[in-house]
């Protein structure tokens, strides 16, 4: 546990400053997954119907979306609650979204894999070219809906 601290105390006051905010995102986001609808969640985003339409960043926001993405993955780890896939994507939307740094947020499903018929879902989000949250496994999954936030 003292060597978490002192690495932490080691790092950047901007990582600091990334971290604490997407830790306490990912709780918000928890939180209002639980307790509110879908769709208000999404209300603030664009449904698409391209899900390839995404513009590429400059240099400067690709960086800031690098580092937002290695926050939310740091905090991940360290959350007492679940923080799945669902949870994070919305974490980056509202952290690049603030930074006003468009990107897309993807929900897809697929088969489960333990020969079940049964179905799973997945959500991943990008900017750029960048996946910035749930790239694991992400093109295992049918898209069914695409979210965009930010600048065309």
């Amino acid at each position: 546990m003292l060597a978490k601290i002192t690495k932490f105390m080691r790092t950047s006051g901007a990582e600091k400053k990334i971290f604490i905010e997407a830790f306490m995102t990912l709780g918000i986001m928890r939180a209002a997954i639980l307790t509110i609808s879908f769709k208000r969640l999404t209300h603030s985003l664009k449904l698409q119907q391209n899900k390839e339409q995404i513009g590429l960043l400059n240099q400067e926001d690709t960086q800031i979306a690098h580092s937002v993405a290695m926050g939310i993955r740091r905090a991940v780890r360290r959350t007492p609650w679940e923080s799945a896939c669902l949870v994070q994507s919305l974490t980056a939307q509202r952290m690049l979204q603030r930074r006003n740094i468009p990107g897309i947020f993807y929900l897809g499903v697929g088969k489960d894999e333990t020969g079940k018929e049964t179905m799973k879902a997945h959500a991943w989000s990008r900017c750029g070219e960048e996946i910035i949250t749930g790239k694991n496994g992400h093109e295992k999954y049918t898209v069914l809906s695409v979210f965009a936030w930010g600048k065309k």
